[in-house]
């Protein structure tokens, strides 16, 4: 009949759309509504000949029914959870056996959490979690122990926000259920673990990366949210300067030598350099990665991860690499002498290698390197650009204002700003979470390996002289970027000061 089977123990269910159908209308037809889009509602049916049921859903909704094959079990367990309790009370209430009382950690039955977690209320709760995370853009969920509460924050727009509160009887249990979707031992409460989960929302595939560490009042988990659909950017959507973007294009575009991009935990350096591997990549280039871990799967590149626990390092990684005849090489991060020794071999070989540095600027990289044990002449040799990069936050659009005070400010401070400069702040909105801030955009530094900057690399030269050295040759610091991107009412001035240095 071609007609797609779903399988709906990995799928997130949006309550919204379920409640679009009445709980008698899905228990007599057994079917569920699993997602819309525009006038187009896709509804999971254990019995595809089942039209009439078809119709009635649509005379119901007013929307073209999309149907997909589920096993009647799922669809019937999935009714059970969907049509559930709405509030936390109601869920904490709907659990049996749990004492609202505050629970010690090591007192936990291990059975009776197991049971509770994998009942219908509990797995609602965790999955209204998770998909309301996705819904508003989270790219984390902290889920954290405190003395009489479970708090559960997201973070949006690189800013931790608390978005609910839960009753610290529910702490063993939660953690257990998360546990369980990710295939983690629930008996083991005393050392870190990680997971994976991979779930299907709205009929596409989001990665949840899982970690659990055992702190003072019980076990934190923070769950990394993957999704592949908003994950990939290209080089434009990124933020880049004009100037900096085509001077980046030209660098990944060489034949041989190292690019690096370094910044903090969180600054976009990995998805920056998946965007410039997704440019480069065609069928006459063969591009291999070695990762940790695997953030997105991109198409036509053959991916690997290390593994420490079988004795798979960067370092190990990068040698097998080298074997398999590649043109461009991703190495996820120079963390020692030995993997940035490999690189630079690599690259004065023949090789085009991509990776990530953890420094404060881009001038200050080289710097690092020598530290680490890299010889300045074979930097000098070797290295093509580095690129420094900070993620500050856009100001909303719906709710955008005219910022005057900020103006005041920036004059006060002597900033150099480009005529016509207009600041704005965001007041503060629905669309926004009243935050006034919606999604990031890249604050970019970009260091050319010039003649001149070779020929400093090679002579020892300091950060300093280094630095000045670039800025002769055109190169613009981050603050230069941020004020830039400020002026032109992209992002706050009080975003940029904070996120960046003076030069």
């Amino acid at each position: 009949m071609d007609i797609p089977v779903v399988d709906l123990k990995s799928f997130l269910i949006d309550p919204e759309i379920t409640q679009l159908v009445p709980e008698d209308m899905v228990r007599r037809h057994i079917l569920l509504p699993l997602f819309r889009i525009k006038n187009t509602l896709t509804v999971a049916i254990a019995d595809p000949y089942n039209v009439p049921a078809i119709d009635e859903v649509e005379r119901y909704t007013q929307c073209q029914v999309d149907t997909v094959v589920a096993n009647r079990e799922q669809i019937l367990e999935a009714i059970d959870q969907q049509f559930g309790h709405e509030t936390v009370a109601d869920i904490v209430k709907g659990i049996d056996g749990v004492d609202l009382q505050t629970v010690k950690e090591e007192s936990v039955d291990v059975k009776e959490v197991q049971k509770i977690a994998e009942e219908p209320p509990l797995i609602r709760l965790v999955n209204l979690i998770v998909l309301k995370a996705i819904d508003q853009g989270a790219s984390d969920i902290h889920i954290e122990p405190s003395k009489d509460r479970l708090r559960v924050r997201y973070r949006l727009d690189g800013k931790l926000q608390e978005v609910q509160s839960l009753p610290k009887a529910l702490q063993a249990s939660v953690a257990a259920r998360i546990k369980i979707m990710s295939n983690l031992d629930i008996i083991e409460r005393r050392r870190p673990q990680d997971g994976r989960i991979t779930v299907k929302v709205r009929n596409r595939e989001v990665d949840l990366r899982v970690s659990t560490f055992p702190a003072n009042l019980g076990e934190t988990i923070v769950v990394r949210v993957l999704d592949k659909d908003t994950g990939l950017l290209s080089l434009d959507g990124l933020g880049f300067p004009q100037e900096a973007l085509a001077r980046a294009r030209a660098l990944i575009r060489r034949p041989n030598g190292i690019f690096l991009v370094t910044g903090p935990t969180g600054s976009g350096k990995t998805s920056t350099l998946y965007a410039a591997l997704h440019e480069i990549n065609v069928p006459t280039i063969n591009i291999i990665t070695m990762e940790d871990p695997v953030e997105y799967q991109l198409d036509g590149i053959n991916q690997g991860q290390i593994n420490p626990g079988v004795g798979l390092t960067f370092a190990d990684g990068l040698r097998s690499i080298l074997r398999q005849d590649p043109n461009v090489i991703f190495v996820g991060e120079i963390r020692d002498l030995e993997t940035a020794e490999i690189a630079v071999r690599a690259s004065l070989t023949g090789h085009l290698v991509f990776s990530t540095l953890h420094t404060n600027d881009a001038p200050s990289t080289v710097s690092r390197l020598i530290d680490i044990g890299i010889q300045p002449y074979l930097l000098a040799s070797s290295l093509l650009g580095i690129l420094a990069q900070r993620l500050v936050r856009r100001v909303c659009q719906e709710c955008q204002q005219p910022d005057e005070q900020a103006m005041a400010q920036a004059k006060q401070l002597g900033l150099s700003l480009p005529s016509g400069a207009h600041f704005v702040r965001g007041e503060g909105c629905t669309a926004c979470h009243s935050m006034g801030y919606k999604g990031r955009i890249g604050l970019f530094e970009l260091l050319e390996i010039t003649p001149e900057i070779a020929s400093l690399i090679a002579k020892r030269a300091d950060t300093d002289e280094i630095r000045k050295g670039a800025q002769r040759a055109g190169m613009k610091m981050l603050r230069d970027d941020g004020l830039l991107k400020a002026a032109a009412g992209q992002t706050t001035l009080e975003e940029v000061l904070s996120i960046t240095q003076p030069g």
